[in-house]
């Protein structure tokens, strides 16, 4: 039985609010909100905390469409497609019907992909329970293939950032032999435990946005549409047509916040290339087509049930915003995985209420007064981000009662974070294989050490043959995806030049 009260609701709430805030604000994201906010856990139960943080997520994937309509701009990158027919009918008058559109759509999403994590993730962590540990190795294995290799379509920095990250997770203490490995004698006693999370995830999601909005000049140079000049208002008719659009996109959505490190762009992009497609009018989409809106953000808000399916049934976080989350269950001394619902199926009912309260509270918050929400792309970035870092440096000091070391790590990982940004390096395979490095090795150690160290234990058992198969056909997969991009981009430079 769930004990919610006022201080649930009132943490959903504000949890909804910062994160529409956030999403709003170009250059800060859903992952950001939370990895901001993540120290604040400390004060609360796990249970409390969870309206928070599902508040963040759901806030934070919604609010991504109002600069999207209003500005052209995606507030995250989920929203990137949101745009191609938002702006069009922002510019013609008809800015807050397509933001009641886009939040209407959104809300379907976020339901439907609730719905499919109901109904999904207990029987996947079911056949997940008969795992050993050469399985779960490989499982792990298969998640670093599939982020690594879906990476922004190229497969090679995608792999090198996965393993990087498994290598950072490696610093600190064997346990085995209890010794000191990666670390000089200066910081072994800082190090004896490895880098702790919570510093490397401020690090990784927000001191690197802010590093690179910072170096753009955080000028304030954001133009909205002009929301008192609303040639046509919004009807629900307007949703007339649109049922199979909704729920195509949705799935679609879902699907691919199941698969980890693929990410909200993707799921946007496909489901609006598929409504196309799909479409008897297709020449209207980027003109202003509401087809293309709701496709667009049914589609991304999808990913915020879907990207959990995988992190609640086998430990794989399907997106960055879920690894954070993966920090939080950490940090509360709960392990996520096959066992999860088995053993917190208090936690398990608290998630899904959560997510049900967060999807209708965001509904509320933006459909109604959508005019005053929008002003908030205006709020200058100057003056917002001195405050973030002030939160960031509080949180990272905090983390372990006070440790200066937690400070420079922040730095450490924000500075290594925005050097992967300038040398085109992904963050998120980066951020995965620190998480699941440590499990990946206890895995590995554990299955070889009850066969006297022979590798044949990983190519013996009728499921490890299905998971090879799974890790085989999606770095062939990828090997194509790199090439099939190649040529394009070939053509294209060609078609240039001609």
């Amino acid at each position: 039985m769930i004990d919610f009260g006022l201080l649930h609701l009132l943490m959903a709430f504000v949890g909804v609010v910062v994160g529409i805030v956030f999403g709003a604000l170009p250059g800060m994201t859903a992952t950001m909100a939370i990895a901001v906010f993540l120290p604040l856990t400390y004060a609360y139960d796990l249970h409390v905390s969870l309206f928070l943080l599902l508040g963040l997520y759901v806030g934070g994937i919604s609010g991504g469409l109002v600069p999207a309509i209003l500005v052209n701009i995606p507030g995250t990158p989920s929203s990137i497609c949101t745009g191609f027919d938002g702006y069009p009918m922002a510019k013609r008058g008809e800015a807050v019907r397509a933001l009641r559109i886009g939040i209407t759509a959104s809300l379907f999403g976020g339901l439907f992909s609730l719905l499919l994590l109901f109904l999904f993730t207990p029987p996947l962590a079911r056949v997940a329970l008969s795992f050993s540990s050469v399985e779960k190795f490989l499982i792990i294995l298969f998640a670093l293939s599939i982020i690594a290799a879906l990476s922004k379509g190229n497969m090679v920095t995608g792999v090198f950032a996965g393993f990087l990250g498994v290598f950072f997770s490696l610093i600190g203490q064997f346990a085995d032999n209890n010794k000191m490995r990666m670390v000089p004698d200066f910081l072994s006693v800082d190090l004896r435990n490895g880098f702790q999370l919570l510093p490397v995830l401020i690090g990784l999601f927000a001191l690197v946005q802010i590093l690179q909005e910072a170096e753009g000049g955080m000028r304030d140079d954001a133009m909205g549409a002009d929301l008192s000049r609303e040639v046509r208002g919004f009807r629900f008719s307007d949703f007339k047509g649109q049922v199979v659009n909704l729920f195509r996109s949705a799935f679609i959505g879902t699907f691919v916040g199941i698969l980890p490190g693929v990410g909200g762009s993707a799921a946007s992009l496909l489901s609006y290339s598929q409504a196309k497609n799909f479409s008897g009018r297709p020449e209207k989409y980027g003109t202003g087509c509401v087809d293309g809106l709701v496709a667009s953000e049914a589609a991304n808000n999808g990913l915020t049930g879907g990207a959990l399916i995988p992190l609640l049934s086998l430990g794989i976080p399907g997106d960055s915003t879920t690894a954070v989350l993966v920090g939080a269950f950490m940090l509360q001394g709960v392990q996520v995985g096959p066992l999860f619902i088995t053993n917190n199926l208090d936690l398990w009912h608290v998630i899904l209420s959560a997510l049900l309260l967060c999807n209708f509270l965001m509904f509320f918050v933006m459909f109604y007064p959508i005019k005053y929400i929008a002003s908030v792309i205006k709020l200058p970035k100057y003056r917002i981000f001195p405050v973030i870092i002030l939160l960031c440096v509080i949180g990272a000091y905090s983390s372990r009662n006070g440790n200066m070391f937690d400070v420079w790590t922040m730095l450490f990982f924000g500075l290594l974070g925005y050097f992967f940004v300038k040398i085109k390096l992904p963050i998120v395979p980066f951020l995965i294989g620190f998480i699941l490095g440590k499990d990946l090795e206890k895995y590995f150690v554990d299955s070889i050490k009850g066969v006297g160290g022979s590798l044949s234990v990983f190519f013996t058992r009728p499921m490890g043959w299905v998971i090879w198969g799974l890790i085989v056909a999606s770095i062939a997969w990828a090997v194509y995806d790199s090439k099939r991009e190649a040529r394009r981009a070939a053509a294209g430079n060609g078609g240039a030049q001609a």
